[in-house]
């Protein structure tokens, strides 16, 4: 093809790499234009995010981007697929998001906020990209070293502890990931994708067990940074923790490790229909359950909002791992629509958490070592505040006044706890009805089945009895004291969040064909395949 969309595929990596370098360049002091630079950046990100999605969405075939202009399997391949330009769009719009937060003060509690963030950004939107394993290590590696960074952001005994865990899980995922890729690459002579679910079908039998042990261990690496259980004790509180724009966008994180999996087995375990097949979809099953049970027992038993999003992303996790255990077409279609609507969800909750528990605790250090929010930053100010709250006793005939803080943080809040518990009218009841559907329509409906189904409702009765507990206690118990202002550039954020599952459950229709047409590129990946390995380098001049 080579044509601009070929050639656009690289700007997600290119454009946060090259202005991440030029905000290290710049004085530290020079806050103001680094935040500038950020959100022009990110608004760049997402145009282009929208542009891939809109050109994939039209033809239906892959764009492929060849680095140095060699040709393939040599070249670095960057492929833009609808799988991965629907990711590409659903990470830059909760970074976009996320960074806009961040601005209300987060960027200045630590240094090089914005460096390190579009930093993630680049290794996030490589790892969606890239076609061949070693790079999306290379990649896995820039994410990882930003998120390090990130973690750390605004200090804090709590963050520094939780980092410790954080970097030793994910050095020794790291080495499982080497460890496949090398053994993957021995069987198989080659380390791009395509060529690798080419040179798969064609290997001899004595050589497909050394495959399967090859894939089985890069799926571990990513199992674990999908964060299945058991290997996902470190999730709530690591991301309990962190700053909270910093915990929105991690809350995509887990989704690569989701992602890889969906991909690696459309190319690579499409063809185990034997015994290994099988026994991939049945750990993946097991896996998923077990993570689903966890994280519904430890929304139950959460203290704060914190530890109610992160292992509500543990539900999200075991959800997704299940149903493509599950596999089969519909089933795909409704999990990717059940992915956009989680991370969406998960983000928002994270970044309404801080003003909510802001207004409960007044500032105050939580039980769990958060750090306190700076009440420094809003002392004596009105201006850009929504929400100025009343006179403290200051009443009408009907009662106790609600100040506008109030109602607008119980606002999203409510909002939030619909869409984690999977109720109507939002998005999380689609994603969760579509793929209650695609169960019910496989040809037989057996024990795992309903044991699926118990796990999803009881997920959302916990998420739901929980939140509500929540907002009982932080929201909508009397305080003695007027609530603090609201600065607008936290809650515009949360609301264009909301606004995007809000549109998700709109346009239901049109993104559910998107999905059923991923679905069925990943269920036949050919046109992946032969997109990569067919592309050709550009012609002299030309």
């Amino acid at each position: 093809m080579n044509g601009w969309p070929d050639q656009l595929v690289i700007v997600p990596v290119l454009l946060p790499l090259v202005a991440s370098a030029l905000m290290l360049a710049l004085n530290e002091k020079r806050r103001t234009l680094k935040r500038l630079l950020g959100l022009a950046t990110m608004a760049g990100l997402l145009l282009v995010s929208a542009l891939l999605v809109l050109e994939v969405a039209g033809d239906g075939g892959p764009h492929v981007h060849l680095a140095g202009n060699w040709p393939a399997p040599f070249a670095i391949v960057l492929v833009a697929d609808r799988l991965s330009a629907m990711l590409l769009l659903l990470a830059n719009t909760l970074g976009s998001f996320a960074m806009l937060y961040a601005a209300a003060r987060w960027d200045r509690v630590g240094p090089r906020f914005h460096a390190l963030f579009l930093l993630l950004l680049t290794g996030v939107n490589g790892a969606f990209l890239t076609g061949d394993l070693f790079n999306l290590f290379v990649f896995f590696e820039v994410l990882l070293a930003a998120s390090y960074g990130l973690l750390l952001h605004g200090a804090g005994a709590a963050r520094t502890s939780a980092a410790l865990h954080y970097v030793t899980i994910n050095i020794v995922a790291s080495l499982l990931f080497l460890l496949g890729v090398a053994i993957l690459y021995a069987v198989t002579g080659t380390l791009n994708m395509a060529d690798m679910a080419r040179t798969a079908s064609l290997l001899p039998a004595e050589s497909r067990s050394l495959l399967a042990a090859g894939a089985a261990i890069l799926v571990i690496a990513f199992l674990t940074k999908a964060a299945i259980w058991p290997l996902c004790f470190w999730l709530p509180r690591t991301y309990g923790v962190a700053a909270p724009p910093v915990a929105a966008q991690f809350a995509i994180l887990t989704k690569v490790g989701i992602y890889i999996i969906l991909r690696l087995s459309s190319l690579l375990l499409a063809t185990e229909t034997g015994a290994a097949g099988a026994a991939a979809r049945d750990w993946l099953l097991a896996g998923g359950f077990a993570t689903m049970a966890f994280g519904t027992l430890g929304i139950l038993a959460a203290r704060r909002l914190t530890q109610v999003a992160g292992n509500y992303l543990l539900v999200s996790s075991g959800t997704l791992l299940a149903a493509i255990g599950f596999g089969g077409q519909m089933m795909l279609a409704a999990l990717l629509f059940y992915f956009a609507s989680s991370t969406l969800g998960a983000g928002a909750l994270y970044l309404v958490i801080e003003p909510v528990e802001r207004n409960a605790e007044e500032g105050e250090e939580g039980a769990d070592g958060k750090e306190p929010a700076f009440r420094d930053e809003y002392s004596g100010r009105r201006d850009n505040y929504v929400g100025v709250p009343q006179d403290e006793d200051e009443e009408t005939e009907a009662g106790v006044v609600i100040p506008g803080t109030i109602a607008i943080l119980g606002g999203c809040f409510i909002i939030c706890a619909l869409l984690l518990s999977g109720l109507p009218p939002f998005s999380g009841f689609i994603g969760k009805f579509a793929i209650l559907d695609a169960l019910f329509q496989k040809t037989a409906i057996t024990p795992v089945t309903w044991t699926f189904v118990t796990l999803l409702a009881l997920s959302g009765l916990a998420a739901m009895i929980s939140m509500t507990r929540a907002g009982i206690d932080l929201l909508w118990t009397p305080a003695r004291h007027s609530p603090p202002p609201l600065n607008i550039i936290e809650i515009v954020p949360v609301w264009l969040l909301l606004g995007a599952c809000l549109a998700l459950t709109v346009a239901a229709g049109p993104v559910m064909r998107y999905m059923e047409r991923t679905a069925e590129n990943l269920v036949l990946p050919s046109s992946y395949i032969e997109a990569v390995l067919e592309a050709r380098p550009l012609a002299a001049g030309g």
